[in-house]
């Protein structure tokens, strides 16, 4: 019961992220010529040569692609891409019908940057349930699995390859307006993949009075410290790295002890994307 109501819920997000899609084409791309990258912006790249209508050629292009991941990415991949082949062709048509004479605004850089938006969630959305919207994001998908660069990377990369594309028919302004687009759209898309995801800061502090800046850690911010040996380089002398893993909020906090208790200690910062297990996924009481 409870794997179906996961995978109805899983076919709802994708089918809602094509809608955002198509409503991102339909309502900003197509009526302002914009080279956003994907089918939408090869689609509007080849219009001029080729004079096809471009819903045509999105929802020609969607097929041949979604025929190809079935093949490269599997039984799995093209269950939930099947979805996205059906209903986003079927969004475009319907709203290219029905809202034909719509034009929101006439303004290109506006244009450019809320059809990044809509497109951008869209993709976003169906990423995060392991889908595809069965478009030029197929290609990304088949990089990623081969070689693990971002997805969103590689969404940029290829639509800035089209966009390049399309330069040729429109001229450099145009595609610096479409290059506006691909960036919104890639940052959406990454901003959409790690939300609710747990940001947080991993330090390492080596301190001569490693001790006492433990113990403030435990007693003033109440997180688990885990004790790392290193040797330096030139004095061959061991010391102990202290490493703790805090929320970004926490971090201040942290901050002040280490400057209270020592300092002339040397503190490392990075950024953590997400974090698992006792004390932030669940409780440290387990």
């Amino acid at each position: 019961m409870h794997i179906a109501k996961e995978k109805i819920m899983e076919m709802g997000m994708i089918v809602l992220g094509n809608l955002a899609i198509a409503i991102g084409v339909s309502f900003f791309i197509l009526p302002s010529n914009i080279l956003s990258g994907g089918v939408a912006g090869i689609a509007v790249a080849l219009e001029p040569v080729f004079h096809i209508e471009p819903r045509l050629v999105i929802n020609g292009l969607t097929i041949g692609l979604y025929i190809l991941g079935a093949v490269l990415l599997g039984k799995q991949f093209a269950l939930k891409t099947f979805v996205s082949t059906i209903v986003y062709p079927l969004f475009i048509t319907v709203l290219g019908i029905w809202f034909a004479d719509v034009r929101i605004t006439s303004n290109p850089l506006l244009a450019s940057i809320y059809g990044g938006i809509f497109v951008g969630t869209g993709i976003g959305l169906v990423y995060r349930v392991g889908g595809s919207t069965g478009g030029m994001d197929i290609p990304p998908l088949i990089i990623n699995k081969y070689t693990h660069i971002p997805l969103s990377s590689l969404v940029m990369m290829i639509d800035g390859l089209t966009v390049l594309l399309g330069a040729i028919v429109y001229g450099i302004e145009a595609s610096m307006i479409g290059l506006v687009s691909v960036w919104v759209c890639g940052q959406v898309i990454n901003k959409l993949i790690t939300l609710g995801a747990r940001e947080a800061k991993n330090v390492l502090i080596i301190s001569e009075k490693h001790d006492e800046v433990i113990q403030q850690i435990y007693q003033q911010i109440d997180r688990g410290v885990t004790i790392l040996h290193a040797t330096g380089a030139y004095t061959q002398q061991e010391k102990p790295v202290i490493m703790v893993v805090l929320y970004k909020k926490q971090f201040i906090e942290l901050n002040r002890v280490i400057a209270a208790v020592d300092p002339e200690a040397f503190v490392i910062v990075s950024d953590v994307n997400e974090v698992q297990g006792r004390g932030f996924t669940y409780s440290k009481m387990l």
